[in-house]
C-alpha cells in the first residue's frame, strides 16, 4: 500500500499525476478493502514487537497482517504446528494483540438494491409456501 500511495494511487482523484497502470490500480482498489487498506507501517511494526515472544516465521507474520485473524481457528490455520508452538492462552493473548494493535478490517459496502431485492424474494417465497 505504501508503494502504491507513494506513486499517487490515493491522490489520483485530486489531479495529481497517477503513475500506476490500470492493473496496479485494480490491485490498489482491492487492497483498500482488505486489512492492508487500514494498516500503517507503524501498526505492523508495533504488532511485530508486541508479539515477538511467539516466534512466528516471517511468512506467518505476513499472513497475520494480511488476513487479520479474529478467531483461534484462523490462527491455527496460519501458524504451522500451532498446537505445539502456542498454548490456548497464548493464542487468546495473540488474538488480543491483533485486536488491540492492528486496525479493524474496513467495512464492505453492500449495494442497497441487492439487499432489498433479496428480502423481497424471501418474502415472496414465504407467501408462496403459505398459499
Amino acid at each position: 500500500m505504501d508503494l502504491f500511495k507513494s506513486r499517487g494511487a490515493d491522490r489520483g482523484n485530486l489531479g495529481v499525476a497517477n503513475t500506476l497502470s490500470p492493473a496496479e490500480m485494480k490491485v490498489y482498489d482491492y487492497l483498500e478493502k482488505t486489512p492492508a487498506g487500514s494498516q500503517t507501517r507503524e501498526n505492523i511494526v508495533a504488532f511485530f514487537k508486541a508479539t515477538e515472544q511467539y516466534k512466528l516465521t516471517k511468512a506467518e507474520y505476513l499472513q497475520v497482517s494480511n488476513l487479520r485473524p479474529a478467531s483461534a481457528v484462523e490462527v491455527h490455520l496460519i501458524v504451522e504446528d500451532c498446537d505445539e508452538r502456542l498454548s490456548s492462552d497464548a493464542v487468546d493473548q495473540f488474538l488480543g494483540a491483533i485486536e488491540e494493535i492492528l486496525p479493524p478490517i474496513p467495512e464492505l459496502e453492500e449495494p442497497a438494491a441487492e439487499g432489498d431485492a433479496g428480502e423481497e424474494d424471501a418474502e415472496a417465497d414465504g407467501d408462496e409456501m403459505e398459499a
